[in-house]
């Protein structure tokens, strides 16, 4: 356990380090665990044992520390908000082999949130939801049967929408400019990359994670990302997302938020991430309850700051191939 606390902290971009970083907490607990089991039953030496577990788990525990309820916030929650307009965040991996769409659609109906992001969404997904989506004044949908199909619906001004494939090929990025009621603009990054994987070099996937949050269409300063990033946030890279995009988490000093598996949640990883910056304030967040999906929704109450400045680049075209906009 020592051996792979410290292997995780290599600095490499092999896949099979990389998932390293996923099983940090679970691994605080079993060394923990054999720690006390080494104490009361080893022999000769089981101090040494004693030792060995407690400083793999330190090291863990150390990557780990910005998400713990011990650390610092990077965010206040609730932040202040007084007369900023507000919207309902429903950020949801649907499981795309699930076919229990009645508890999803019942989740919909029950928050009514302003902007919804659901992930792993194919044609089935897009015709079950067709009713509570129907509600929305914008809708746009990229199904896809490789488990990456994104569905994006919001109530909100929309001033544009697309869905590009910049982390890879048929994984869809969303971009979206909205604006709320009292004219305050932001931009919504929506994300849903590939996992690390054995065997895989992850450069290429990490850069593009990165520059996903860096650079907005629109650049304003005013930004929401949400998502399944397939990673957690104590991992190199969606630390490099945020220090790139200048992003903070109101997770920080929290604790994580675990979102998968939703069976074992409180033992699992938070996978489902939220990040804001500049002007975009957080009033509430919270993981949902066990709706099927091995996933658990991400919900959160955005507002932003009417007064935080922004800026404009020159307009850009919309939806991209393969989306259906309505």
């Amino acid at each position: 356990m020592l051996a792979l606390a410290l292997v995780s902290l290599w600095p490499t971009n092999r896949g099979i380090v990389r998932m390293l970083d996923f099983v940090r907490e679970p691994a605080i607990y079993l060394a923990a665990l054999l720690g006390v089991l080494a104490a009361l039953f080893a022999g000769r030496g089981k101090w040494i044992a004693v030792g060995l577990f407690a400083a793999s788990a330190v090291i863990n525990l150390a990557r780990m520390w910005p998400y713990t309820a011990l650390a610092s916030t990077q965010v206040p929650l609730p932040d202040e908000v007084s007369g900023m307009s507000c919207a309902e965040v429903l950020s949801f991996n649907v499981l795309q082999s699930n076919e229990d769409y009645a508890r999803t659609a019942s989740l919909i109906e029950r928050t009514r949130p302003d902007i919804l992001l659901l992930m792993e969404t194919n044609g089935d997904w897009l015709r079950a939801l067709e009713p509570q989506l129907a509600r929305y004044g914008y809708r746009l949908a990229r199904p896809l049967e490789n488990t990456y199909g994104m569905i994006f619906a919001t109530n909100l001004e929309v001033e544009r929408a697309r869905m590009v494939a910049n982390t890879s090929s048929n994984t869809p990025t969303l971009y979206a400019t909205l604006r709320m009621g009292d004219g305050a603009r932001f931009e919504l990054v929506g994300l849903h990359p590939r996992p690390p994987r054995p065997g895989e070099n992850t450069q290429q996937r990490d850069a593009n994670i990165a520059r996903a949050g860096a650079k907005t269409p629109d650049g304003i300063g005013n930004v929401l990302a949400i998502g399944d990033f397939n990673d957690v946030p104590w991992s190199r890279t969606t630390e490099r997302f945020r220090e790139e995009g200048n992003f903070l988490d109101p997770r920080a000093g929290r604790g994580s938020f675990a979102s998968f598996p939703a069976d074992y949640a409180w033992l699992g990883w938070p996978l489902d991430q939220i990040m804001v910056k500049d002007g975009v304030k957080v009033k509430r967040l919270e993981i949902g309850e066990d709706v099927g999906s091995d996933h658990l929704p991400l919900m959160a109450r955005v507002c932003v700051d009417p007064m935080a400045p922004d800026s404009d680049m020159p307009e850009r075209a919309g939806g991209g191939p393969g989306t259906t906009e309505r």
